[in-house]
């Protein structure tokens, strides 16, 4: 079957493609908000629905030149990223919760890179680089699930804690692996091969905190806020084709970008404002991954990497990464002396992956290329979807065992913590829920940050015309 815009002009092609995928990515939404699963799993949807396994209405050709929307997407993800980077955080948190992030992180990627290196006997460029995605995780679901339980504690904030280091450490994983990647395709396997890669990543980092310093000397606290978002996209973009011309990935770069700004100014503004001018994007870059998911090679039999079969491998990594997560968790809680509950049902919480592991398989798709590339992000969006269909599931029941949150109002107003005063069943109720509706936000502050920062921004529009209005009149 042709494509349906295939005989219109090019402009027209781009133009409704963006429009179809914009439409698409917020109508799949629709549907799985109903079912209680997050954004990104409508999007990937919505891709392979237009996609060319499917309806066929975005040309591969826009598919193809699109490409460059995945570095401009992970450069958003890794610069919010930064604000979690806090100096006097870190000191708070000390070591346990590294130990806790490196051990669950490098466990999986360990697993998925002994199952597929030495027991498949596929290739080291696949396998290494498909282990050391293994290692990010989504925070999105899990995040979503906390909130609709209002659960607090240990168990809670130990989560929060790793899953902001979590995808650091996927980062520099993956940083290492697509050297080594390169260095045994181009059969100059040396020390030498793998050492320059990791040498530009690292000065891709220190290049990334110049350009944090640069950002905070053009944005000063006088600037106006339409402007600041506009110097700060701009700063990105130019991170990013710096980047694009020495062919490595903004990722790092970024994420210390943003690490520097938050740490040097305070500000916390400008990401929210980035946080809430991004979702278009991000839905693009989502859809256009689904868009590029080889539907026919993951169910085809004799697709394979290495002599076995994609559907075999996507199966086998789906299971070891949970597997790794799982017990690295474990791990990493016993060696820092997290309580029982923490330590046993932390890994569940740790399952979900998409945003920062579905780039990075694009960006080494297209580092990798070839047969290897492709088959690398199917495996990751195919076991991401089904990541993120069992994900929010494992968290709640992680925050049920903890005992994070419940469902029995003694537990979460105890009696003793209400006045003492000889009371009947249903007064006694009632001061309960008085004491639960104090915690609540009030309903004149149902704005998000992100939606105050920007309705800050707007109001701003409006005030500062009107002043000049009135000054030309006086």
């Amino acid at each position: 079957m042709p494509y349906i815009f295939s005989n219109i002009s090019p402009v027209a092609q781009i133009i409704i493609s963006i429009a179809l995928m914009l439409f698409s990515g917020y109508a799949m939404t629709r549907i799985t908000k109903r079912l209680h699963l997050p954004n990104v799993t409508a999007y990937i949807l919505a891709g392979i629905f237009l996609g060319p396994y499917c309806l066929k209405l975005v040309p591969v050709t826009i598919i193809e030149g699109m490409d460059f929307i995945a570095d401009i997407a992970l450069a958003f993800i890794a610069f919010s990223t930064g604000e979690f980077f806090r100096v006097d955080t870190l000191r708070k948190n000390g070591t346990k919760v590294v130990v806790i992030t490196i051990l669950e992180s490098c466990l999986a990627s360990v697993l998925v890179f002994i199952v597929t290196f030495f027991m498949l006997k596929i290739e080291l460029n696949f396998s290494i680089v498909l282990s050391a995605l293994a290692a990010a995780t989504a925070p999105a679901s899990t995040m979503m699930t906390i909130r609709q339980t209002g659960s607090r504690g240990d168990f809670v904030d130990t989560l929060l804690q790793v899953v902001a280091l979590d995808d650091v450490v996927g980062l520099v994983e993956y940083s290492v692996a697509i050297s080594i990647a390169l260095a045994s395709l181009s059969g100059a396997f040396d020390a030498g091969s793998i050492l320059k890669p990791l040498a530009i990543n690292t000065c891709v980092f220190l290049l990334g905190g110049i350009f944090g310093v640069f950002m905070k000397l053009l944005m000063p606290k006088k600037r106006s806020t339409d402007n600041r978002l506009i110097i700060s996209v701009a700063t990105l973009f130019a991170f990013c084709g710096v980047c694009s011309l020495v062919d490595v990935s903004p990722l790092l770069g970024c994420m210390s970008m943003g690490t520097v700004y938050i740490n040097i100014t305070g500000d916390d503004k400008i990401f929210k404002q980035l946080n809430y001018f991004s979702p278009p994007i991000l839905l693009i870059f989502f859809v256009r991954s689904g868009l590029n998911f080889d539907l026919a090679s993951l169910a085809n039999t004799s697709s394979a990497i290495g002599g076995v079969p994609l559907m075999v491998i996507g199966v086998l990594y789906f299971i070891t990464r949970i597997l790794g997560k799982y017990a690295g968790a474990f791990l990493g809680c016993l060696i820092a002396g997290k309580p029982k509950l923490v330590r046993n049902y932390l890994g569940l919480a740790l399952i979900p992956q998409a945003g920062v592991a579905i780039g990075l398989a694009a960006l080494g798709a297209r580092t990798l290329g070839g047969e290897a590339g492709n088959a690398i992000e199917t495996i990751i969006l195919a076991s991401s979807v089904l990541y993120e269909l069992i994900g929010p599931a494992c968290a709640k029941l992680s925050l049920y065992f903890s005992k994070s949150y419940s469902s029995n109002i003694d537990e979460i107003v105890p009696p003793e913590a209400l006045p003492e005063m000889p009371k009947n069943a249903v007064e006694l109720l009632i001061e309960q829920i008085q004491a639960i509706q104090k915690e609540l936000p009030s309903h004149t502050d149902c704005l998000t940050d992100n939606e105050k920062v920007f309705l800050e921004a707007a109001e701003q529009q409006y005030i500062v015309p009107g002043r000049l209005h009135s000054s030309i009149h006086r």
